[in-house]
Parts: C-alpha cells; structure tokens; sequence
C-alpha cells in the first residue's frame, strides 16, 4: 500500500525563499499538497484551522519568529514534525530544544530538502525514530543520530552521550533525558546512567553484582540492585516483542 502523501506548510517572510522552497517540495513525490505563510502569526493561524502533516520553518522573522512558534505548536495535542530552514547556523541548538526533525541550511538543495523530508516520513512512521541531537564541540554544533547512542551518563546538571568511541555533553539532566526517550528505548540502570535497550549485547551476573554490555568498542555499564529486574523484564519483553 502507498504511504498517503504529507501535507506541508511553509512558513517564510522572504517571498523568493517561500516560493522557491515551496516549488522544491512539490517536486518530492512524497508531498502532496504546499500550503505557504509569509508570516508565523499567519502560519499558526493555518496551523490551527488545517491538518498540516510537517512545517518548514524559517527561523528569523519579524514579529513572531520561527523558534517561539515552535514553542506554540509543541504545546499542541498533537504536534507537527519541524524542519527549520534557514541561514544562520547559530540557533541549531534552540532548534533541537523544540525537537525539530531537521536544520536545513540556505541556500538550500534538492538533495538536501529530500533527505529532511525522509526523516519527516520516518518520524511519521515511527515516532522517535531519527531523532537528531544537536550538541557543541569546540564552538561547532552537530549533529548526532539518537539511534546510535548507546548510553547516557549524568554529569551534575549535564549529560554525556555515549556514541562507541566517542561522547558529547550536552545541557540537559540526566532526568529530563529519561522522561523525553523513554519511548525510543532508553531506561534507568542506575542513578548516574541511562542505556539504549537497542545497544544491550550481553548482560552478565557475577556473585549478585549485574552489568550490561552496550556498544562497539563493548564497554561494560553496573546496573544497581533496583534497576536489574526491570532491566531483565524489559529487555525479555523488547527481544520477544511482547
């Protein structure tokens, strides 16, 4: 069966973008409709009279900027996946605290508006999945998938994130973290550690004291006594798909 086509809206005061992205996205055969908005005030008024299945979203615009109605729409019932297209690379970080799907720099290409519009039909498909994380190195923000972090360790008020062979810190508790992934796969296995159900190789016992086994490189992660039976049960319930 035929996955229906997205109905999109574009929100951006710069007619020639507007306009330029809008014909770009009526090419992808994945779109169907193209609604357009000049304004974030005028977009969130479509927003709230039509069904839109994803928003491209300019971020600097007068009055009511991308990243406030990005805001708006997360305290939706229901919230439309965000792609935000834009030229300045300095609000990527804002832009994933509002969970946006993607950061697309101007000018931007086909190629590169088509691969924002697969993770679009990904997150459609299956909610969390794709996630990107925006994290910063050295003054530079990037992006990393959340399918390939292996486990998250708390760092006072920040967060590690375990990729296998690499980490980033991030400005967010381990506790929020728990609450927001919960849904991709991510648990409690001890105070101090979170773990990707998706990356458990081996769970080994030894005298009571229970580890786990995530990731290539293998790094083995303690699991505290009150962790280690949910831990079983969840793991026995994610192999079996029950």
């Amino acid at each position: 069966m035929t996955a229906p086509r997205l109905r999109a809206l574009v929100v951006d005061d710069e007619g020639p973008a507007l306009d330029e992205l809008a014909f770009l996205l009526s090419r992808d055969p994945r779109v169907g409709e193209v609604l357009t908005s000049d304004s974030a005030t005028d977009g969130l008024r479509i927003l709230q009279e039509s069904d839109v299945d994803v928003v491209f979203l300019d971020v600097q615009m007068p009055g009511l900027t991308g990243i406030e109605l990005a805001q708006v729409l997360s305290r939706f019932r229901e919230p439309p996946p965000i792609v935000f297209v834009t030229a300045h690379e300095g609000h990527a970080v804002e832009a994933f605290d509002v969970h946006a799907v993607d950061y697309v720099l101007k000018p931007v290409r086909a190629e590169r508006l088509a691969e924002a519009v697969r993770r679009v039909v990904g997150v459609e498909s299956d909610p969390g999945r794709d996630a990107q994380v925006a994290v910063e190195r050295g003054g530079v923000t990037r992006f990393v998938s959340r399918t390939d972090i292996t486990h998250v360790e708390a760092q006072g008020d920040y967060a590690r994130l375990h990729t296998g062979g690499d980490s980033y810190l991030v400005r967010t508790p381990l506790a929020t973290l728990e609450e927001e992934w919960a849904d991709a796969g991510f648990v409690r296995i001890h105070r101090s550690l979170l773990v990707s159900l998706a990356h458990v190789r081996e769970v080994r016992t030894d005298s009571g004291r229970c580890t786990v086994v995530v990731g290539r490189p293998p790094v083995e992660l303690v699991v505290s006594r009150r962790h280690t039976r949910e831990l079983r049960e969840l793991l026995l319930r994610n192999r079996t798909g029950g």
